[in-house]
């Protein structure tokens, strides 16, 4: 569950926090795992792999555990603890999927490059999947190729559907800062998959499936290296916030719901970031836990 949605309870995270401040590990734990879907998805879209994003989101919770005894209650929770990941998500380490997208020129080429190959009906739908893992990539791909503060107020503000009341908190700037950011980040996206998308603009020649059988062929796109279409039921369409505020045009929204369409995260294996902090008893000692 995205605990900026209308579901979302204030009151349960502080009665949770005042609980685990006590020394209560189950309520700890039960506030981290309330958040942390939220986090990993973002950290996903961030740095375009799931490992990083899990190592990014477990430094970042760290982070915020032992920050937690600053919290005042009174003012918002969630405000406060996104702010504090919002911070480290700038300024943490270059990730490798940093490193290998640099700007949208760059990757307008990089799918230039890629022939779109001839099929048949029958291949097309044999690749169906791994056409949707190529789209995926491709669009994640688009995303890193914007810097780091544009990327993620496009990913919270834009994928996730946060209006400017809560983004501009979050960021700790002004609404109409927040709506500035966005709209830039927005411009350079869409100019971008205007020119270049096919899903965005029939008229563009690429296409994801063409492309999807070259890729098949020279063994760079297989079953066994799939990176976003493994399975995942949730979208990130399941986290937007429902009744937020309008905020862009039917054209705006037909990009945003392709982004909003890439795999998302809510469930995590047994050891999880959540068990790998709770169980360190080192950082379990600013708490005094039972």
């Amino acid at each position: 569950m995205n605990p900026l949605t209308e579901q979302y309870s204030e009151e349960k995270s502080k009665k949770l926090l005042r609980t685990a401040l006590k020394g209560d590990r189950k309520a700890m734990d039960e506030l981290i795992r309330l958040h942390q879907p939220f986090i990993f998805n973002v950290a996903w879209k961030m740095t375009f792999d799931a490992n990083d994003a899990m190592d990014l989101t477990q430094e970042t919770l760290l982070k915020v555990i032992t920050k937690l005894s600053q919290f005042n209650f009174e003012s918002n929770f969630r405000t406060w603890l996104y702010r504090i990941v919002v911070n480290e998500f700038l300024q943490s380490k270059r990730r490798k999927g940093e490193e290998l997208f640099s700007d949208l020129e760059a990757q307008g080429k990089r799918l230039d490059s890629i022939p779109n190959a001839e099929l048949t009906f029958e291949e097309e739908k044999e690749l169906e999947e791994l056409t949707k893992e190529l789209r995926f990539r491709c669009l994640s791909g688009m995303l890193m190729c914007l810097n780091r503060e544009q990327r993620l107020i496009y990913i919270i503000g834009e994928t996730f559907g946060i209006d400017h009341n809560i983004g501009s908190e979050i960021f700790n700037i002004s609404k109409q800062n927040f709506r500035v950011k966005l709209h830039r980040a927005r411009k350079d996206l869409y100019s971008f998959m205007t020119n270049k998308c096919g899903l965005a603009n029939p008229e563009n020649p690429c296409r994801c499936s063409k492309k999807a059988k070259t890729m098949h062929q020279k063994g760079y796109l297989t079953e066994d290296k799939k990176v976003f279409n493994v399975g995942y039921k949730k979208k990130i369409a399941d986290y937007v916030v429902e009744n937020s505020e309008a905020s862009a045009t039917a054209v705006d929204e037909k990009h945003a719901n392709l982004f909003r369409d890439l795999p998302a995260r809510n469930k995590f294996d047994a050891q999880t970031v959540v068990e790998e902090i709770l169980n360190d008893d080192e950082l379990m000692k600013y708490f005094n836990f039972k």
